[in-house]
């Protein structure tokens, strides 16, 4: 089976955004940027079926500027990807996801594919935009908030369990088809060192970026940072009874929370 998992570098969760000067990007200045939550799952569970299925591969794509796109590419690589494609993106951080997905379904058309898998949505914008786009692009049935997926070798078709709100939906699908992953059967591995050492040193396949194509885009108005908490109050007690009877008495006569 020939996979592509597509991924994006974002910036890391503990690391203190700063809005740009033209008030409408982030400043990716001393950011650290690492793979996507589900994007790494993604790539696990890549990695997952490459193991179940003698003579699989796994194809790790990703969309974004340098040098951070090609670091994600390596740490993938490293994690065990056979082939790396980088497709140039513009500076900045976040940016228009539909664009995003234009330019990864240019690069994923030009390769051998039976399943695309994608994180369900990226850490950064949590626009979950790119995986349907991509299934509308590459003309294949997509499916999101994917958990339990399977290769069924007698029926030839993958099965798996859509989380909704209503609860678990099982389907199955033949190939190609484009995945937005939720979760991986376990979770991601750690890269060996050996394998680290050796991903600095391989090819990564390189897509010079193109003029933007046709069609419906987005792009931000204003970033603006959340104002600093204000009012925050300390509560002392010498027992949990004693906090939450001060907790009470807090919510009922200063917050007219209770009546």
């Amino acid at each position: 089976m020939e996979i592509v998992v597509c991924i994006k570098p974002v910036p890391e969760a503990e690391t203190r955004l700063r809005v740009a000067p033209d008030g409408r990007t982030l400043d990716p200045e001393g950011v650290k940027f690492v793979l996507a939550g589900y994007d790494e799952s993604a790539l696990e569970q890549a990695l997952l079926l490459k193991e179940s299925l003698p003579g699989s591969k796994v194809h790790a794509v990703a969309y974004g500027p340098a040098p951070r796109t090609e670091e994600v590419l390596r740490a993938a690589v490293a994690l065990g990807a056979d082939l790396a494609t980088w497709v140039e993106g513009p500076p900045g951080v976040g940016g228009d996801p539909v664009a995003a997905a234009r330019a990864l379904a240019g690069a994923i058309a030009s390769v051998p594919h039976d399943l695309v898998l994608c994180g369900k949505q990226a850490g950064d914008d949590e626009a979950g935009i790119v995986p349907p786009a991509l299934g509308e692009l590459l003309a294949a049935p997509d499916f999101g908030s994917v958990v339990d997926l399977r290769w069924d070798t007698s029926a030839s078709r993958l099965t798996f369990l859509r989380s909704t709100e209503a609860g678990g939906e099982r389907w199955e699908s033949p190939t190609p088809c484009v995945i937005g992953l939720q979760q991986a059967w376990n979770d991601p591995r750690t890269a060996k060192l050996p394998n680290i050492l050796k991903s600095r040193k391989a090819t990564i396949t390189k897509r010079p970026m193109e003029s933007a194509p046709p069609g419906p885009r987005s792009e931000p108005a204003k970033f603006e940072l959340p104002p600093p908490r204000t009012g925050a109050r300390m509560v002392e007690f010498k027992t949990p009874e004693e906090a939450a009877q001060k907790l009470v008495r807090i919510l009922r006569e200063d917050a007219k929370v209770f009546p």
